[in-house]
């Protein structure tokens, strides 16, 4: 075997390398733009989270912001109607026993489940009834002195339970904290 004949191996085995290492990069530049187009539009990633400034909420009052294309409610509660929502034992709701919170999977659907802060002053809702997609109307409407549904006659309390009407169950709980005190992150 000569010196040549050894070398013949090594330099195939090279162009066999090379054309397979040209091949999946070719490969791979041919399928990242097809794979990239289904990744979400810098406006719907924009809109996924927002910050909102709740400092000019006063007590007894609510801001509604929209966020995803929906209504959020974000209450700032008075005393009356946290001890209120707080009186409301699991036995007193017969639909939904869940918090319905994004924040607390799993959690029961006491109020203290449902606020942002322990003090349960600052209360975020998703403002879509659960039953058919209507927006309810709040400040104290309904049987229960939270939300009324006007479309079917959905009654909510004061912490966004369903207590009466169609609705199958409580208003939902984004995703959301304090980013500082006057500020709310939703998403």
């Amino acid at each position: 075997m000569s010196h040549a004949e050894d070398h013949e191996g090594t330099r195939r085995d090279f162009l066999y390398y090379a054309t397979a290492g040209a091949g999946a990069v070719a490969t791979g530049a041919a399928v990242w733009p097809l794979v990239n187009q289904m990744n979400p539009s810098a406006d719907v990633r924009a809109l996924s989270s927002i910050r909102v400034d709740v400092s000019g909420v006063e007590v007894g009052s609510q801001l509604t912001v929209k966020w995803l294309g929906k209504p959020v409610f974000i209450r700032r509660r008075t005393e009356e109607e946290i001890a209120a929502a707080r009186a409301v034992s699991l036995d007193d709701l017969t639909i939904d026993k869940g918090a319905q919170n994004a924040n607390k999977p799993g959690a029961d659907a006491l109020d203290q489940n449902r606020t942002l802060d322990e003090a349960g002053e600052w209360l975020v809702m998703i403002g879509v009834c659960t039953h058919l997609g209507c927006v309810p109307i709040g400040n104290g409407s309904g049987e229960f002195g939270g939300w009324f549904c006007p479309c079917h006659g959905s009654h909510y309390d004061a912490a966004g339970r369903i207590r009466k009407g169609p609705a199958p169950r409580n208003l939902d709980v984004p995703v959301a904290e304090f980013v500082d005190e006057t500020t709310i992150k939703l998403g």
